[in-house]
C-alpha cells in the first residue's frame, strides 16, 4: 500500500482509490498544473483533501457552493481535519479570525467562494499563508463559454501571481472541448495537463418520453423501478404537489427546495439518505454534494436549462454501478415554453440600466460607494418598490453579474454565532458582579468549544432544550451580553446576498458591453439548441449525443436508450445499420431516388435496407416526395 492509499485508509476508511483519483493527486504531488474532469459522483474531494493531507500547508478550495462548502467543512471536522470557509454573511471580524487561524493556527482547509479573492484584505493575508495548493472546485465557471460564467473566477490568475510557486488543480463535471481549453488559458496553467475519465456511465439508462400526462408516467416509474429516486422540477410549488400526490398513491416521498429553513432541509435530506425507496421531488437545489450510491433514477419532469446542468443531475443515479435510469419528460407545450423564456433572458440595455438603477436607489448607495458591502437582496420586495418585471429583472441582474459590477449570492443562510470578546478573568469578574447572567455563561462554556479564540456556531433552539426555557428567552440573554459588550453576537439569517465589487456609478455612464452582451445571447441560444435536439432526436443513441457534446468521439452505441432499442428492434448489428444509413445519406442528399434504386447501390439484403429506410421514415430523416422516391430531410 503507497503512501496516498495510507492516507485514504487512515482518514475515509477506503483500501483503493476511484478511477483518475490517483492520477491526479500524483499529478499535482509533483507539483504540475492539473485539470480533471471527472462524472458527478466521481469523488472529486478526495483528490485534493488527500494531497494536502500529505502536504506541509493550507490547501485554498474556490468554490461558488455555500452549501457544499459547509458540507465539506463539517465534514472534515468530523474527522478531526480542521477545515474553515469564508463565505458572503461573515462579518469583517470573523473573517479577519479566520484568516489568522489560517495563517497561525494549524487549519489544513480555506474553503473560500471565489468573490472574495479580489478583496484586498485576503491578497493581503494569503501572502503570509503557507499554501500547498489552489484548488478551483466547478472550474468551468472560470471560462466565458461555459455554462456559468462567474467573472470573479478570473481573480485567481491575479492570486496565483502572489503564491507563484504553488500548484493549481481545477475540477469540473461539465466542460465541453472549448471550455477545456479556456480553462487552461484563464488559470495560467504552465503546461497543459488534462486528465480526464471518460463521460460515459455505461450502467445508465437515457430515457426521452414526449408525455402529455406526466405524473401518470412518474407513478408507473416509481412502480416498475424499484429503488430510490429523484424528481426534478422548475418551481417550488410543483415540488409539494408532485411529492403529495406520490404520497397518496402509497410511495414514500418528500419535497425539497431552497425555499425551506436549514433544519427542515437538513432532516428531509438526511431521512431521504437512509430511505432505500425514497422519492425526493425538488428543484436543482438538491442534489450537490449528496453522495448516494443506490438512486435507481433520475427523472426530470421539466426541461433542465442546459445538457450540462442536464448531464450532472442525471449523473446522480447509479453511482453504485448497477443499472439505473436518467428520465427526460417533455411535451409540445414545455418546448414552446423554454422558447418563450429564452426571449425573455435577454432584456434590452435600456432596461437593464434601469435595473441598475433601482438597485442602488433601493439600498440607498450613494454614488461613488458601495464597493465591498453586502446587502440583504429580496427581487420580489425591489421589483414591487419600483414595478419591475420580476423575470426581466432577474435576467438584467444575470447580465450585470457577468459585467462585474456586483453578483448575488446563494441564499446565505448562516447559523447563529458568538464569541467572547473579553478575556477569561474579565469574564469571571463580570460573573461575580452580575449574577443574573452567571448561569446562562456557564451554559455557553460548556456547550461550546473554542469559543474565546473565533466565532462558534450556536443553536438558541438547543440551548432552551438544555435549560427547558424558550428559544426566545435564550435569545434575549444574548442579545443583553451582546450589548453589554460581553460577547458578539450574530443572529442567523437566510436569505441571497447582493455583493458590490465595484462602487456605484451615475447610470448615464453605465456600460454594458454589446459584445459581451451578443456573446453571451448566442452562448445561450446554442446551449439551448443543443437541448432540443438532444429531446428531439429519434433516431441517435443518447449516450452518443451528451458524448459527442462533451467532446468524446469514437464511442460506440450503448444499446440500451430509447433510440437504441429502436434500432434493436431491426435486428441489425450497428455497422450493418450504420453502413447502410452513411450510403442513403449519401445519394439521397441531393437529389431524390428511387427506392429500387437505392436497394441496387447498396450490398446489402433488400430486407435489411427496407428495415433502415422504414426506420428513416419513422424518424423523419427521410420523406417521399412521390413515386416512391426518397430525399434525404436536410432539416
Amino acid at each position: 500500500m503507497n503512501q496516498f492509499e495510507q492516507t485514504l485508509l487512515k482518514h475515509w476508511g477506503y483500501k483503493q482509490f476511484r478511477p483518475l483519483q490517483l492520477d491526479i493527486i500524483q499529478s499535482v504531488y509533483k507539483g504540475h498544473d492539473t485539470l480533471g474532469l471527472m462524472p458527478t459522483g466521481g469523488g472529486k474531494s478526495i483528490t485534493f483533501q488527500v494531497y494536502s493531507l500529505m502536504k506541509e500547508g493550507i490547501c485554498i478550495v474556490v468554490t461558488p457552493l455555500i452549501a457544499l462548502m459547509k458540507d465539506q467543512v463539517d465534514n472534515l471536522k468530523a474527522k478531526k481535519i480542521k477545515a474553515i470557509a469564508i463565505y458572503s454573511g461573515m462579518s469583517r471580524r470573523e473573517i479577519d479570525i479566520a484568516y489568522d487561524n489560517c495563517i497561525y493556527g494549524e487549519i489544513k482547509f480555506l474553503y473560500i467562494s471565489p468573490e472574495r479573492l479580489g478583496t484586498q484584505q485576503f491578497k493581503e493575508k494569503i501572502q503570509h499563508m503557507n499554501v500547498n495548493l489552489i484548488t478551483v472546485d466547478e472550474a468551468h465557471c472560470i471560462s466565458q463559454w461555459g455554462y456559468d460564467f462567474r467573472p470573479s473566477y478570473l481573480e485567481i490568475a491575479t492570486i496565483r501571481e502572489l503564491i507563484p510557486n504553488t500548484p493549481v488543480l481545477a475540477l469540473t463535471a461539465t466542460a465541453t472541448a472549448d471550455v477545456v481549453e479556456d480553462i487552461q488559458e484563464k488559470l495560467q496553467f504552465k503546461k497543459k495537463n488534462v486528465l480526464t475519465k471518460s463521460f460515459e456511465r455505461k450502467n445508465l439508462t437515457y430515457l426521452v418520453k414526449e408525455k402529455q400526462d406526466k405524473l401518470g408516467f412518474i407513478l408507473s416509474i416509481c412502480n416498475k423501478i424499484k429503488g430510490s429516486g429523484i424528481v426534478y422540477v422548475r418551481t417550488r410549488k410543483k415540488t409539494k404537489e408532485i411529492a403529495s400526490a406520490l404520497i397518496q398513491k402509497g410511495l414514500k416521498a418528500d419535497y425539497y427546495h431552497a425555499g425551506l429553513d436549514s433544519s427542515t432541509r437538513q432532516l428531509k435530506q438526511e431521512q431521504w439518505m437512509k430511505n432505500p425507496h425514497g422519492i425526493m421531488v425538488s428543484t436543482n437545489a438538491f442534489g450537490m454534494g449528496i453522495d448516494k450510491p443506490n438512486v435507481r433514477f433520475v427523472l426530470h419532469y421539466d426541461l433542465p436549462e442546459s445538457l450540462e446542468a442536464y448531464f450532472q443531475e442525471a449523473g446522480r443515479a447509479g453511482r453504485d454501478g448497477k443499472e439505473s435510469y436518467a428520465v427526460l419528460l417533455f411535451n409540445k407545450t414545455d418546448i414552446t415554453s423554454i422558447k418563450t423564456h429564452f426571449t425573455k433572458k435577454f432584456p434590452d440595455i435600456a432596461y437593464i440600466k434601469n435595473v441598475y438603477e433601482a438597485l442602488g436607489n433601493y439600498y440607498q448607495i450613494p454614488v461613488g460607494s458601495g464597493k465591498g458591502n453586502a446587502y440583504d437582496f429580496f427581487i420580489a420586495e425591489l421589483c414591487k418598490t419600483y414595478k419591475l418585471d420580476i423575470i426581466k429583472t432577474h435576467n438584467s441582474i444575470k447580465i450585470l453579474e457577468e459585467e462585474g459590477y456586483f453578483y448575488v449570492s446563494e441564499s446565505a443562510e448562516t447559523r447563529s454565532r458568538v464569541k467572547f470578546i473579553v478575556d477569561r478573568n474579565s469574564l469571571y469578574k463580570f460573573q461575580i458582579e452580575h449574577s443574573n447572567f452567571d448561569i446562562f455563561i456557564k451554559l455557553l462554556l460548556r456547550t461550546y468549544s473554542g469559543i474565546f479564540t473565533e466565532y462558534v456556531p450556536i443553536s438558541e433552539d438547543f440551548l432552551g432544550k438544555k435549560v427547558n426555557a424558550e428559544t426566545e428567552l435564550i435569545s434575549k440573554y444574548l442579545i443583553a451580553l451582546a450589548k453589554i459588550g460581553i460577547i458578539s453576537y450574530y443572529k442567523a439569517k437566510q436569505n441571497p446576498l447582493i455583493y458590490y465589487t465595484e462602487e456605484r456609478i451615475p447610470q448615464d455612464t453605465l456600460y454594458i458591453s454589446k459584445e459581451k452582451y451578443d456573446i453571451l445571447k448566442e452562448r445561450q441560444k446554442n446551449r439551448l439548441e443543443a437541448l432540443l435536439q438532444y429531446v428531439t432526436n429519434e433516431s441517435k443513441c443518447r449516450s452518443l449525443l451528451l458524448l459527442d457534446y462533451f467532446g468524446e468521439k469514437n464511442k460506440t452505441r450503448c444499446g440500451n436508450c430509447d433510440t437504441c432499442r429502436k434500432r434493436n428492434e431491426l435486428r441489425l448489428s450497428q455497422t450493418q445499420f450504420d453502413n447502410i444509413l452513411e450510403i442513403i445519406k449519401k445519394i439521397t442528399q441531393k437529389e431524390s431516388i428511387p427506392t429500387h434504386e437505392i436497394i441496387q447501390q447498396i450490398d446489402a439484403r433488400e430486407e435489411d435496407i427496407l428495415k433502415v429506410v422504414n426506420y428513416l421514415l419513422d424518424n423523419k430523416k427521410i420523406t417521399y416526395t412521390g413515386a416512391g422516391r426518397l430525399l434525404w430531410n436536410i432539416s
